[in-house]
Formats: C-alpha cells, sequence, structure tokens
C-alpha cells in the first residue's frame, strides 16, 4: 500500500487537490477533519481542561474552537500539548482506515502539519500544495470569516513554504496562474508509475 501525504500551509488548496485526487479514484483521509472529530470526543476534552480549564467551554461542554484557536496559537507550548494529544490519534485511525482501502491505486492522507509534526516520514511520497501568501490569507479570511491578523497567526505556527519544498517530491502551485488539475494529473501518473 502506497501512502501519500499530501500537505501544505493553510488556505494553500489542499482541500481542492484532495477532491481532484478523488476523482482519479484515489483514496483520500481527511486528517484534519478527523482531528476536530477527536478534539470533540470526552476523553480529550478532559485532557484539554486540564491545560486550560473550562474557558474554552461552553455550558453543555462543547468546545468553543474560536477560544481554543485564540489560545493555541498564540501559544507555542499549548499547541504543542494538544498536538502531542491528537496526533497519536490522527495516526492510529489512519492506519486502520488506510488497511481499509487497499483496492485504490494509493492513499493520501491530507494534513496541514506533516512536517511541522515529523510525521511525513511516515509516508512513501509527499505532495505539497503551495500557493501566495497574501491568497491564502484571502481564501482563510473569505472561508473562516477570520482577521487578517488570526491567518497570519496561524500561519507563524506552520514552517514555511520554501523550507517544504526541499523535503516534497512533488509540488503543486495553486496560485490562480497555473491549471491546478493537468498537474495534479501529472503527480498521479508519476506515482501509479513509479510506486505500484
Amino acid at each position: 500500500m502506497i501512502k501519500v501525504g499530501l500537505t501544505g500551509n493553510i488556505g494553500s488548496g489542499k482541500t481542492i487537490s484532495c477532491k481532484v485526487f478523488e476523482l482519479l479514484g484515489v483514496g483520500v483521509y481527511y486528517a484534519d477533519k478527523k482531528a476536530k472529530e477527536i478534539l470533540n470526543t470526552g476523553e480529550v476534552k478532559n485532557e484539554i481542561e486540564k491545560i486550560f480549564g473550562n474557558s474554552v467551554f461552553d455550558d453543555n461542554y462543547n468546545i468553543i474552537n474560536k477560544k481554543l484557536a485564540e489560545k493555541i496559537f498564540n501559544d507555542k507550548q499549548a499547541l504543542q500539548k494538544i498536538n502531542s494529544i491528537i496526533h497519536p490519534k490522527v495516526r492510529d485511525d489512519f492506519k486502520l482506515w488506510a488497511e481499509k482501502h487497499e483496492s485504490k491505486p494509493y492513499v493520501i492522507q491530507e494534513a496541514a502539519i506533516l512536517f511541522e509534526t515529523g510525521s511525513y516520514k511516515d509516508f512513501n511520497v509527499i505532495v505539497l500544495v503551495v500557493s501566495s501568501e497574501k491568497l491564502m490569507i484571502d481564501r482563510v479570511c473569505k472561508r473562516d470569516d477570520a482577521s487578517i491578523k488570526d491567518v497570519e497567526s496561524r500561519l507563524n505556527n506552520q514552517i514555511a513554504q520554501e523550507e517544504k519544498i526541499s523535503k516534497a517530491d512533488f509540488v503543486l502551485n495553486n496560485n490562480e496562474e497555473e491549471l491546478l488539475i493537468p498537474q495534479i494529473i501529472d503527480v498521479h501518473k508519476k506515482i501509479c508509475e513509479n510506486h505500484i
């Protein structure tokens, strides 16, 4: 089973890229979505309460995502603590998921922080989606109804694209100047030719 990690900084276009790979018959595991599900389990909520107290919860013991984001994206130690709770659980879940998708030509795990967590080493191939900082900020501001300052803070917690490019096997330019789909088709063919 070929395991591909697809990553990129926030707003780079990871999800749209993955949707194209799915159309090509590739299985895609959305790690960031799964992390949000895991975040809302009782066990993880208890861990979060130990770190932050009840300040990030509403009256029904639901996490207030905006408050949690404010805390973790302005405190690298808090971010590391949350990642150390959630990422091992996501890694285990992905392994089980991948076993169920062995009929696919290969599987992709889409995750924003593969390099930041060191989990990029768990994959046979790394695909990186890049874009200009301005485009990334604009996309996230529109998508999340976030301020420029909030998005910049989140970007500052991610490794710079230039550093990631040197570690990636393939780079998809989602800069609105080059067509994305032909780039994805080319990467798909190369993965299939070289690894299957």
